[in-house]
């Protein structure tokens, strides 16, 4: 049962070890031209590079992840409903949450895509440099040849060995190096989702179940990718702690042009287009706090004169009082 699996799982990863390294060797090649082919700048830069076409080809899932996001935030009054109406009859309120989302088009597990689909990515490179720095020339994994996976092996990044881990390593400058790393992307991971929350989440938005979960998320996940990371060469550490900044940017672009209606970056880009003299979208969610402030206007009767009021009793003159 065993090696089925193994074999099922070496049916996947292989092309993907192909794919990584060879985009690993084409920018490698690139930048020879300028630097040393056996420096760590040289193999850290190409590293770099293979963030250039995943990140390029993960774009329409972040697209797809940002309306996920907004979708989850603009339908949290309809949820919050949901949950006064059905809240004692958990069946029927799950029944009409999947039918919410079908109609409003949002899928939950969106947010989770482009890490879904990145994980393979992280697999492959992490063993294609793995297996390089234990095993050197005889480590050579997909595109690589046996000089290639040595020079990796070898490769020294800022005093350290690129293809070491923290615990592997017995250098002081590789730890010392690692740790930076590590800390370095557990802490982009945390400011993008902090900027998702902080600038494109509606005040409303922050008190649901889906958000008390996306709070969990924002303290839980850099931790538990700091934990991995101490086991991860600092190949991968580059490649992810790049990967979290190309994110954290493309979301900052995303939010600045386009944020969620009745957030802090839709009043921020109103301001924006205010002083810039540009029309200024009216916020479809925004209360008006004039409106709010006035009591409602009673209609008080027109004052009449005694004619008047008898036209309006059909004539009639009132009955005198008796004696």
């Amino acid at each position: 049962m065993f090696d089925f699996l193994s074999d099922i799982g070496g049916m996947i990863m292989t092309p993907l070890y192909y794919a990584v390294s060879g985009v690993v060797l084409l920018w490698h090649n690139f930048f020879s031209i300028w630097l040393d082919p056996n420096s760590g700048w040289s193999w850290a830069l190409s590293i770099v590079g293979l963030t250039v076409p995943i990140r390029a080809m993960l774009i329409p899932l972040f697209v797809k992840q940002i309306k996920a996001s907004r979708n989850m935030q603009m339908i949290q009054p309809q949820l919050a409903e949901l949950r006064k109406k059905y809240g004692h009859d958990r069946e029927k309120f799950a029944q009409e949450q999947m039918k919410l989302f079908q109609d409003s088009g949002t899928n939950p597990f969106s947010s989770c895509l482009p890490i879904l689909v990145q994980m393979p990515i992280f697999f492959a490179l992490f063993r294609v440099i793995e297996r390089a720095a234990r095993l050197g020339a005889d480590g050579a994994k997909g595109f690589l040849t046996a000089a290639d996976a040595e020079s990796l092996q070898n490769a020294a990044w800022m005093g350290g060995k690129i293809a070491d881990t923290f615990m592997s390593s017995d250098h002081l400058e590789t730890k010392i190096i690692a740790m930076a790393m590590v800390i370095a992307m557990s802490a982009t991971q945390f400011l993008t989702q902090k900027q998702l929350m902080a600038k494109n989440m509606p005040p409303e938005s922050l008190n649901g179940p889906f958000a008390q979960q996306q709070k969990m998320l924002l303290y839980m996940l850099p931790g538990v990718f700091a934990i991995s990371g101490v086991m991860c060469p600092l190949g991968v550490l580059v490649y992810w702690t790049v990967s979290n900044l190309w994110t954290m940017g493309q979301q900052f672009y995303v939010i600045r042009a386009n944020p969620s209606p009745g957030t802090p970056a839709f009043t921020a880009k109103q301001e924006r287009d205010r002083k810039k003299g540009k029309d200024v979208i009216v916020d479809p969610l925004a209360k008006d706090p004039e409106a709010e402030a006035k009591p409602p206007v009673r209609n008080q009767p027109k004052s009449q004169s005694r004619d008047q009021r008898r036209k309006n009793q059909g004539g009639k003159k009132p009955n005198p009082p008796e004696k």
